[in-house]
């Protein structure tokens, strides 16, 4: 399968992220992806929350996942959004992914896990848990014989859930992402290096990158990794841009069975 990661510098509005994004999904339609990944955060990057609530739309509402169906269907092509920042009941806001199918109906959804809550050294900080609800569920779905285990940028932090993923089946971990400049530089690549050799599966990173209106910066650097944990395309820089890769289920079979670690994992008790 060859899949297309989308490299984005998403806007501050909904309609603007819109025509930031569809040109590049469609160049990665043009280069033959089959599935189109975009990053964290496709349809809106605004911080502050004053200015973010009142745009956000519940999911079969917003303009952007709306405007990625209907590329989908014209293309017949597989797209996942990354993530989406949208209503949820009660009035609250979700952290979502959204997988859809080439007819453009919703195929699978899930919402970030975990909260990105922190206090950086260089004086950013980050609270995630005031505006999103977290969600409750690890998600595996399938696109044309090939399993994908979802999962949105800090998740990356918990191999745990990784691991759940590969036993339940996923031979691609989605880790679209928004990563802060310092800790993009010190981790990212590491990091997805390390998911990719713990569970024998490949991980495709489409990253949000450069220095956003709201004031962030992110790291770029979208990234894919084969499942021995070799580096198989990845940009070298935070401009809006298209990474193409080829995935091989056979890949994700020879890493399992040279290190069969998800077998021979053992119970323990303590310490």
């Amino acid at each position: 399968m060859k899949v297309g990661l989308i490299q984005t510098r998403t806007p501050a509005t909904l309609d603007a992220a819109l025509a930031h994004l569809e040109p590049l999904v469609r160049e990665a339609a043009a280069g033959g992806a089959r599935l189109i990944a975009t990053p964290e955060g496709s349809n809106i990057l605004q911080k502050d929350r004053a200015k973010l609530l009142p745009q956000l739309r519940t999911l079969d509402e917003d303009p952007v996942v709306l405007g990625l169906q209907a590329l989908a269907r014209e293309f017949g092509v597989w797209v996942l959004a990354g993530s989406v920042l949208v209503l949820r009941e009660g009035g609250k806001v979700a952290n979502r992914q959204a997988l859809i199918a080439p007819d453009g109906g919703l195929r699978a959804t899930y919402d970030k896990l975990h909260m990105f809550d922190v206090d950086l050294p260089t004086g950013e900080t980050a609270r995630e848990s005031e505006t999103y609800t977290p969600g409750d569920r690890a998600v595996v779905s399938e696109v044309d014989g090939l399993k994908f285990g979802h999962s949105i940028c800090y998740d990356l932090r918990f191999p745990a859930l990784y691991r759940a993923l590969a036993l339940a089946g996923a031979q691609v971990m989605a880790i679209p992402a928004a990563f802060t400049r310092p800790t993009g530089e010190a981790h990212w690549e590491v990091l997805m290096r390390a998911r990719a050799i713990e569970t024998g599966a490949y991980v495709i990173a489409p990253a949000q990158g450069g220095f956003h209106e709201d004031g962030r910066g992110t790291w770029g650097r979208s990234i894919v990794v084969g499942p021995w944990g070799e580096v198989i395309g990845k940009l070298d820089h935070d401009e809006p841009d298209v990474l193409l890769a080829d995935l091989d289920p056979a890949a994700v079979e020879k890493a399992r069975t040279a290190i069969p670690a998800l077998a021979n994992a053992r119970a323990f008790t303590g310490p």
